[in-house]
């Protein structure tokens, strides 16, 4: 049944990185290509590494078929052992999940992916004990709790020359500098401080070396009770208003020192209410937002839809997309922190009230709403080294537990959430929302999101700048050169050629414009809320969501209850308040570099396509999706280029950035929707037919009673 392609006769030897080692390896594995569902596929030598698991084919000695868009870590066939989410193996066409001693050793071996990619290996026709090796070798170092000192980011740290420009232009806020920086860049430099009371990290572990607290704060105050209680300076609004975060008392204490507690907050509360300080409104997100439980299991059951086997698999959850997508309450998730951070915004820029984020850590929810609401009120970190600096500041030096949310370690399954991505997702609704207004693009993000799992940037494999700085100094780790330093996930160079990174980089961004009244009056770009594929949409009324006719009242009643929850009071006032705001926003005409509110009505909240779809081959429209419209918009951009430069050559340097991008995109007729993740050559040669028509397309009995049905389509389409 299967069409074999004969081993490979030469050697394909691994590309190993400093300080990779090759554990196992087995030979004479064969790939599926699992787009079309037959088990054609390719011969090869599987193998793992500490840093990777890796097919080699005769592919992979070639630079022929190289991808345009490559990373230059991780090839196609290459899977970080982070990125490793589950392993199953087929016995007798029965999948069995793979964890730990294997007694028996499987035909078949199914690799699921978090960056959503599938794997399937076939070891028929491997030798016995190259198989018992391979497997439980990837299992063994992929699955099994690991110690921190055996992450390959050390081994590589350590055999690796650093000689790239880590900072890029992110401000990495490990500089009592950069935080003064920052305050002086925001006007909040008046009412708020940095200071240097946690060095030697002797306030606590989980704060950064500096950090902002408001002037009328003592040095007393932040040692008393180890940072907790302690309104710490995110960010501050144009007209003065300002961000805080805070981390929260335990709530099972005795009763003595509870009072201690409630007595010392309250005084830091009136001090920081009082002039010159703005009226202080305080928001406890752990009681007004989803738990992380809430959030780990909505994802699980949405990345489930993605992960599919074939092209059968696909067909039959089609018909039921809506339903399964409702139901893993994903993008209900996704609204109700947009709508979090509108709340705030609100707050800040209408009322002028200073907003107190409180949550236990103050390192979860906190960080995705401030860095929400920066966002959409800061046209500066909606640049690349904005976003960056953002994510630096409130995230790794706030002290964002990457190492434990992400499970990296596989210590402790309790602790992983998808809290950064889940930022992402926000952030990718504005900028699918809003193209102009952000100079980085969803590709930007996306790579960012498989970033997570990259084991050679110390940028998400640490839980805090203490555990950070602690484990880079440790004399164990010292080399000839003294104590290594991490690279930087910043420094795109590093994966990415410099063709490649164009494509980070949106040439449709609206730069700021200079203080010219004239001309600021005119709008270029009019919303482009349509950009997105089919499976994206709904045909629902915004009133409707995403919700199923059977169980609309129902569901209704229920989000009635929980939505009441989040707002900033329980009152009428403030809901009747925010949405005055939220109306009166999107009444008028977009200051792309002003405040960004998000739309959150029903289907305005969509699946990131890119992300989530990008290995399906059923899912991609061959010349067409946000990738033609841009290529086309792109073409007329390079013309009008190329005859400034005519009229004008000394601009042609200015330009030269955008003019570099614009080649990636020549020929959008031979590109994927979900370009650049998605080329043709990987397109499915199933028919890409209206997927609601057929309950299964496998059954050609079926497709010939409905042969109406395909009469009536095919004269819609035309």
């Amino acid at each position: 049944e299967i069409h074999i392609k004969e081993p490979i006769e030469k050697e394909v030897n691994p590309r190993l990185l400093p300080g990779e080692l090759l554990l196992c390896e087995a030979n004479t594995v064969y790939k599926y290509i699992q787009e079309d569902g037959s088990n054609r596929g390719t011969y090869g030598k599987l193998i793992c590494t500490n840093f990777k698991i890796s097919f080699l084919d005769e592919d992979s000695a070639s630079d022929d078929n190289e991808p345009q868009f490559k990373n230059k870590i991780i090839g196609e066939n290459d899977i970080t052992l982070q990125c490793v989410d589950q392993i199953y193996g087929v016995y007798d066409e029965k999948k069995k999940l793979l964890t730990g001693q294997l007694r028996k050793y499987p035909e078949k071996l199914i690799i699921y992916c978090k960056d959503l990619r599938v794997f399937h290996f076939c070891l028929r026709y491997t030798k016995e004990e190259e198989v018992k090796r391979i497997v439980s070798g990837i299992v063994h170092h992929s699955q099994t709790p690991k110690l921190l000192k055996r992450l390959f980011l050390f081994s590589y740290a350590s055999a690796a020359p650093n000689n790239t420009d880590g900072r890029n232009q992110t401000v990495m806020f490990d500089t009592l500098e950069d935080w003064r920086d920052e305050l002086e860049r925001t006007k909040g430099n008046v009412k708020y401080k940095a200071v240097v009371t946690n060095e030697g990290y002797r306030v606590s572990e989980k704060l950064p070396l500096y950090f902002v607290v408001p002037i009328c704060v003592s040095e007393e105050s932040i040692l008393k009770f180890q940072g907790r209680g302690i309104p710490i300076w995110c960010w501050s609004c144009h007209n003065g208003a300002a961000l805080l975060k805070m981390s929260a008392f335990p709530k099972e204490q005795d009763d003595n020192t509870s009072q201690m507690q409630k007595a010392f907050l309250d005084g830091i509360c009136r001090t920081i209410s009082n002039p010159p300080y703005e009226l202080l409104k305080t928001e406890d997100l752990s009681s007004s937002l989803p738990s992380l439980q809430d959030i780990q299991t909505a994802y699980t059951r949405f990345k489930q839809l993605f992960l599919i086997d074939n092209s059968t698999d696909f067909w039959a959850t089609d018909v039921k997309w809506f339903s399964l997508l409702e139901s893993t309450n994903w993008l209900e998730i996704i609204r109700r922190f947009l709508k979090k951070a509108i709340e705030v915004a609100e707050c800040l820029e209408r009322q002028h009230s200073n907003v107190l984020l409180i949550e236990e850590s103050a390192t979860d929810l906190c960080c995705v709403i401030s860095s929400l609401v920066q966002v959409m009120m800061d046209s500066h970190s909606r640049t690349k080294s904005g976003f960056q600096s953002l994510i630096q500041k409130e995230w790794v030096t706030g002290g964002h537990s990457f190492l434990d949310r992400c499970n990296h370690l596989h210590k402790n399954d309790k602790e992983e959430a998808p809290v950064f991505l889940l930022l992402l997702n926000c952030v990718w609704q504005l900028v699918q929302q809003y193209p102009p207004a952000f100079e980085f693009t969803e590709t930007y993000l996306t790579v960012l999101s498989d970033s997570l799992y990259v084991p050679i940037f110390s940028t998400f494999f640490f839980n805090s700048q203490h555990q950070k700085d602690t484990n880079t100094t440790g004399e164990s780790l010292k080399t000839q050169s003294g104590p290594f330093k991490f690279l930087t996930v910043w420094d795109w160079s590093v994966q990415f050629e410099p063709k490649a990174r164009a494509l980070l980089s949106n040439p449709l961004y609206a730069e700021k414009p200079k203080p010219d009244k004239s001309q600021r009056k005119t709008t270029r770009f009019k919303h482009q809320r349509q950009l997105s594929l089919p499976l994206t949409q709904t045909k629902s009324s915004p009133k409707r969501g995403f919700f199923r006719e059977e169980t609309d009242h129902l569901i209704k009643n229920l989000l009635g209850k929980r939505i009441g929850k989040f707002i900033i009071n329980s009152s009428d006032e403030p809901h009747n308040s925010f949405r005055e705001f939220y109306d009166s926003w999107h009444s008028k005409p977009v200051d792309y570099h002003g405040l960004l509110l998000p739309s959150i009505d029903g289907p305005e909240i969509k699946v990131w396509a890119q992300r989530y779809l990008r290995w399906i081959p059923e899912a991609q429209l061959p010349g067409g999706g946000t990738t033609a419209t841009a290529a086309k918009i792109l073409d007329l951009m390079e013309e009008v280029q190329s005859l400034q430069v005519k009229m004008d050559e000394e601009h042609s340097q200015a330009i030269s950035r955008d003019v570099q991008a614009v080649p990636m995109l020549r020929n959008s007729a031979r590109l994927s929707s979900l370009f650049p993740f998605a080329l043709l050559q990987r397109q499915s040669i199933k028919p890409a037919l209206p997927t609601s028509t057929w309950k299964d397309l496998e059954d050609e009995d079926d497709l010939v009673k409905r042969d109406d049905e395909f009469v009536d389509l095919s004269g819609d389409m035309s």
